[in-house]
């Protein structure tokens, strides 16, 4: 059957009451409840204080540091961190089964929303600083000099690979103009977003395109509901479904990352911290960005499984498509335009095209920020700002010689470990605190077993069918093992090295 055939039809069950969607609904409701209660937790375990100054108003540059309201803040950060990840990503790990919601719920309310509020409130506290300066902080002066190299070229990375991808399906849309001219049109724009103050550009048209975001995931929720759409109950069973025989633990993990756990968000918080009025707001901006984008996941997961009928048709389907094709854009067009019509089309092109595009331009502005922290270089001046940007520049075109797959499947990896990275980092900063580690040091210790096991298991990355090896292809056994030996020798370090702390 074609890839582009509708290999689904939505009949209504004999007795629609017979599905119920219970793991969707109950997830849906665990992500709200888990902003709500463990949101608060959260905040009181920092000591976010609405009485504290903010950068945005003691360090106020009219271009990086610039306040703005609660609703934008919150608006672009959550397009800043979403972009395609909760999409795309949510698309690719619903192949694994019904154990993907667990992971979205879990992981958003445990891991991920943990992660980008404290990456964002420290930074508040620290004068806007980036995530380099954050991490090498806590974790020693190797960490700082190595994330101050290896930040920037992973910000770098998801910024070739959101010029290449939109010039692409621009190209397809509108295929009288070529990609190369489509790849400098977003490329341009992505120069001129970096160089202007923030709320001239993304902080005029980033709240608009969160919400048709946010629209595009509640027009496919309102489509489930009113075809009643048989979504997978976790009473069918975690194991793995992957057409590939790819094992949940790890390549689930890393497959759904920007929709549970994502070490890029911890690069785009800073940039909000010096934007955000006060701290009191840092629940909304940080932790309830990632619970909205876990609810977007969690959407498309469910949507996923259903419009083919089940978790099976949908890796049937992924499998139909010829090579070379983007099985995520693909699913995602086929499922709004049968569900929503015309304005399911547009709104397709919207989450494929400026989706990846707002995450582009907003990842090339954090590595100049990045720069700037490291050389002490101020932005106020548009020429300060291009001096710092041009080497950037030159990577970016570099790196779109290379294979857009070759690309991501490094971006997968580093951007677990630098999630890992940066909870361990969070989790010194509460020990020196005298505050409750555990919140940040479980996660840590989960993620680090993901990086490990990914890295030396990843036969062909179960991110996309096809990508060539990654890992050392051990077997899983071993890599669960070496990854053990890792958790365990990091959290006795851990221990070691903050214990006059302990103590106190």
């Amino acid at each position: 059957m074609g890839y582009n055939e509708k290999i689904f039809v939505n009949l209504p069950p004999k007795n629609k009451y017979d599905i119920f969607m219970i793991t969707f609904l109950v997830a849906i409701a665990l992500l709200v409840l888990g902003y709500v209660f463990y949101g608060r937790f959260v905040e009181k375990v920092f000591g976010a204080n609405p009485a504290n100054s903010v950068p945005a108003q003691t360090m106020s540059d009219g271009v990086d540091y610039v306040e703005m309201p609660t609703w934008k803040v919150f608006l672009i950060q959550f397009l800043n961190i979403a972009g395609l990840g909760p999409i795309f990503g949510a698309v690719m790990g619903a192949m694994f089964g019904p154990a993907c919601f667990l992971w979205i719920v879990f992981g958003s309310i445990f891991g991920g929303a943990v992660h980008d509020y404290f990456s964002g409130m420290i930074s508040v506290r620290k004068n806007g600083a980036s995530l380099p300066e954050i991490d090498g902080t806590y974790l020693g002066k190797g960490v700082h000099d190595f994330l101050r190299v290896v930040t920037p070229l992973l910000l770098v990375m998801v910024c070739a690979v959101f010029i290449s991808g939109p010039a692409d399906i621009l190209h397809g849309l509108v295929p009288k103009v070529g990609t190369k001219v489509w790849l400098l049109i977003v490329f341009a724009y992505y120069i001129v977003a970096t160089l202007l103050p923030i709320d001239k550009v993304i902080g005029k048209i980033y709240p608009l395109f969160g919400v048709l975001l946010l629209f595009m995931a509640v027009g496919i929720f309102v489509s489930m509901l009113v075809t009643w759409a048989p979504v997978p109950e976790i009473t069918e069973g975690l194991s793995s479904r992957h057409p590939n025989g790819d094992p949940i633990f790890p390549m689930m993990f890393v497959s759904i990352a920007c929709g549970a756990v994502s070490g890029f968000h911890a690069t785009q918080s800073p940039m909000m911290a010096r934007c955000v009025r006060n701290e009191k707001y840092g629940r909304v901006c940080f932790y309830g960005a990632m619970i909205a984008e876990g609810i977007v996941a969690l959407i498309w997961a469910a949507a996923a499984s259903s419009f083919w009928g089940s978790t099976t048709g949908l890796n049937e389907f992924v499998v139909s498509v010829p090579d070379g094709a983007n099985a995520d854009a693909l699913a995602v067009n086929t499922i709004c335009t049968s569900w929503l019509g015309k304005v399911g089309g547009i709104l397709a092109v919207l989450g494929v095209v400026i989706a990846p595009i707002s995450t582009g331009d907003t990842a090339l502005r954090s590595a100049r920020l990045i720069f700037a922290d490291i050389f002490h270089f101020s932005q106020d001046k548009v020429w300060r700002r291009l001096a710092l940007t041009a080497p950037l520049i030159v990577l970016v075109i570099l790196l779109l010689t290379l294979d857009f797959e070759v690309i991501w499947r490094y971006f997968a990896w580093s951007n677990q470990t630098l999630a890992a990275i940066t909870l361990w980092a969070i989790s010194v900063y509460l020990v020196r605190e005298k505050k409750c580690y555990w919140i940040s040091m479980i996660p840590a210790m989960f993620m680090t077993a993901v990086s490990v096991t990914f890295l030396f298991y990843a036969k062909a990355c179960g991110i996309r069918p096809g990508l060539a090896s990654l890992g050392f292809d051990l077997t899983l056994e071993m890599c669960y093992l070496i990854a053990a030996v890792v958790v365990i020798a990091l959290a006795c370090v851990f221990f070691v090295k903050n214990k006059s702390y302990l103590k106190k």
